[in-house]
């Protein structure tokens, strides 16, 4: 049988692979907070083994299943067969936007980034009272959500990098608009060529992101190759903070939580974990960590479509860090800490920071 749709051509031998073993299950976070078979890895690729074999056809009634995936990658990292589940879902999710099938709020999300700069469609953000646009050592980009959600976290960011005396200067940035490619669409060129000549004008040689998908779209996707063609190095806050000394501590009991793009998908681990083990010498881990972290269910535009199952993800992550007995928890992605702040329960007495705002607040307590 001729293949009738791109996810088919491109990943048929590896949804054949699939043994139906149901690893996937015990770390597919969706199935986590659902308990729903059909939403595991391995319920999708049978369900698009049926859509290969003529069974069924990519619908509105398979959006359900196919848009309600973080892509994570947990699944991919403990599939004894190597099935690329992330790749294989944004493929089909592509395929069913091409026949007329998608969620609203994603549908919603690509009409919003063909009028607007970023995907709140709002007009101004915040102005973080720095000079954009200048020349400098290095650009930090902040991305949409510490833009427009996490402010104050990224307001102490600046002020951190203030503190260490960063050559750098922030740019009138625009969404990167790599989402789009997880939720069926493509990623908007005006927007990609925007970031880039502003980037460029501004000498530096580096930049530095607050967001994880941001640096991963700008050091995998093409339309951002002219970047790398230039010399451009992308590299995020984690990787950037690592060797410094902070002069700083904190005597509280402190967690970390690996985002998934950074985490799975950037393969940045140890560089978090260096910065916090110097202001934090009772670091301890959750139980999930590093490659096995569970995600916080903001990732595959969840959050936005799905916020119901979205927070129950996030509480799910928080859960063990109640376990772990951590006063502070900490990440290194806006999203996640926007996604966990937003499921914290009144009794959990934790506090959630991304780590350069705590780090700040540190040195500003004892300044």
């Amino acid at each position: 049988m001729e293949a009738k749709y791109e996810f088919e051509k491109k990943y048929r031998e590896q949804i054949l692979k699939c043994s139906r073993c149901g690893f996937c299950q015990a770390v597919c976070p969706v199935y986590g907070a659902t308990l729903r078979p059909a939403l595991n890895a391995r319920g999708k690729m049978l369900v698009l083994k049926e859509v290969m074999d003529g069974k069924i056809e990519l619908n509105d009634e398979l959006i359900e299943t196919l848009f309600q995936c973080t892509t994570c990658a947990n699944c991919f990292e403990n599939c004894p067969s190597g099935v690329e589940v992330p790749e294989i879902i944004k493929e089909a999710r592509k395929d069913m936007v091409k026949v007329g099938s998608c969620h609203p709020a994603f549908k919603g999300m690509n009409d919003v980034l063909k009028k607007h700069t970023n995907i709140y469609a709002e007009d101004a953000p915040e102005d973080f009272e720095r000079e954009r646009n200048k020349q400098a050592e290095y650009v930090y980009f902040i991305g949409c959500v510490g833009s427009y959600r996490e402010d104050e976290a990224t307001m102490a960011t600046l002020d951190l990098l203030d503190r260490l005396k960063v050559n750098y200067t922030l740019i009138d940035e625009v969404c990167c608009s790599g989402v789009l490619e997880d939720v069926g669409y493509q990623i908007n060129e005006n927007l990609a060529m925007k970031d880039i000549d502003l980037i460029l004008k501004t000498g530096a040689m580096t930049v530095i992101t607050g967001c994880p998908y941001c640096s991963r779209t700008f050091n995998n996707k093409p339309q951002y190759a002219r970047l790398k063609e230039k010399g451009v190095k992308i590299i995020h806050i984690t990787q950037f903070l690592q060797d410094f000394d902070f002069n700083v501590k904190t005597d509280k009991r402190v967690t970390y939580h690996d985002p998934c793009d950074l985490g799975r998908h950037c393969g940045i681990y140890d560089e978090p974990r260096n910065t916090i083990r110097k202001i934090a010498p009772n670091f301890v881990e959750m139980p999930d960590n590093r490659e096995n972290a569970l995600c916080c269910g903001a990732g595959g535009g969840v959050r936005g479509a799905y916020a119901k199952n979205s927070i129950a993800m996030a509480r799910r992550r928080l859960q063990q860090a109640e376990e772990v007995g951590a006063e502070i928890v900490l990440t290194e992605c806006n999203s996640c800490a926007h996604n966990l702040a937003n499921a914290k329960l009144r009794k959990q007495k934790f506090r959630i920071y991304n780590t350069t705002e705590f780090i700040n607040e540190l040195m500003e307590e004892a300044e």
